[in-house]
């Protein structure tokens, strides 16, 4: 099932394999470059069933904290990413753009506004560390707004729809972490509560766009400053974190776990993606080290292709719908098509090479 077609909500893809979304700082002034459109497009025509872009900083002032980030908030940007989409359209892929917002990990002095501080929820950027901006009521809604303006940007340019960055201790994940949001007004407070920046933001998506435009979120328990921090210990908390933003109007999930095989609570050997399907009961990706046979506890980490039977049985078992590919993807942009033929010998290797250089 994973090389047949899906269908998600109003579009088929040619497969269930989607390219994760994967950081390259290869935009100057935010503005992807042809480079940028013949990588993309490379990727589309060998087959990749749903390409996610990389991170598009949304526009709102605090939410970069990396160089050559592409954006959205100027004219040349728009006019790279429409370069991008059509390349992606005329080698019959698919795309969605995902929008994100970098919160704590934004410090004093980065770009394109040196004078303006990261933004938490609490000025917590992990348990204890409170040295960035406490978000005001007028912040998230000027956050909110720019997501909204965003997608419906994202739209015009031709994207079939966007992914919302919630996962990884960004933003959105900075919120929904009780080790990072200690608020005592309605985006604070309890599991369900602190999910509310992510309900908010979906919802203002939602009435920003046309109903046939898809919108998803990218969520994770894990974050970057600590490997075993858990939104949810068990099942029915997990539900209550995906509640609201499900209600709000997403058409898909994405799972980020580090390893997609290791399973997510006590007493169950399944992952987090079969969790997250089951009390949901929308379309799902999972994702984590796909392809790889190495620990995803370096990025530059070199790692070999490896077998991928336990997505393929998890496919085939419906335990999820589609899943996303990133650093296989990232050093043979051919991947799906040799592992589809059984070519797994004259799979690339990944290297740190790969994140490097525009393959």
């Amino acid at each position: 099932m994973l090389f047949e077609p899906y269908k998600l909500k109003n579009i088929t893809l040619r497969n269930r394999v989607a390219m994760a979304p994967m950081t390259r700082s290869q935009s100057p002034g935010g503005i992807p470059t042809n480079d940028v459109v013949e990588y993309y497009k490379r990727r589309a025509k060998a087959e990749v069933g749903l390409i996610i872009t990389e991170g598009v900083e949304v526009s709102h002032e605090a939410s970069s904290a990396y160089p050559n980030v592409p954006r959205l908030d100027s004219k040349e940007a728009r006019d790279g990413w429409k370069k991008v989409v059509d390349g992606i359209k005329e080698n019959n892929g698919h795309v969605v753009a995902q929008l994100w917002h970098c919160g704590g990990f934004r410090k004093l002095g980065m770009g394109p506004n040196p004078e303006v501080p990261g933004h938490t929820a609490s000025g917590l950027v992990r348990p204890g560390k409170r040295v960035a901006h406490a978000m005001t009521s007028l912040d998230i809604e000027e956050t909110v707004n720019a997501y909204a303006s965003d997608a419906k940007i994202c739209e015009e340019i031709g994207f079939d729809g966007v992914e919302i960055h919630g996962a990884h201790g960004y933003l959105i994940d900075n919120f929904l972490w009780n080790g990072t949001n200690d608020r005592d007004d309605r985006f604070g407070g309890s599991i369900e509560t602190r999910s509310n920046l992510a309900t908010s933001i979906t919802k203002a998506i939602r009435n920003n766009v046309s109903d046939k435009f898809i919108v998803g979120l990218r969520f994770s328990q894990w974050k970057q400053q600590d490997y075993t921090a858990r939104l949810a210990t068990n099942p029915d908390d997990l539900l209550k974190v995906l509640s609201g933003p499900c209600d709000a109007g997403l058409d898909y999930l994405h799972s980020s776990m580090r390893r997609f095989w290791e399973s997510e609570f006590e007493g169950s050997d399944e992952n987090l993606a079969y969790w997250t399907k089951k009390l949901t009961n929308i379309p799902t990706m999972s994702v984590g080290s796909v392809g790889l046979d190495g620990d995803f506890t370096d990025m530059m980490a070199s790692a070999k292709t490896a077998s991928i039977d336990k997505a393929l049985k998890d496919i085939n078992e419906q335990k999820y719908d589609m899943v996303a590919v990133g650093r296989a993807l990232l050093s043979d942009h051919e991947w799906v098509i040799k592992m589809k033929e059984g070519r797994l010998k004259d799979i690339n290797p990944y290297t740190k090479e790969s994140l490097l250089e525009m393959y």
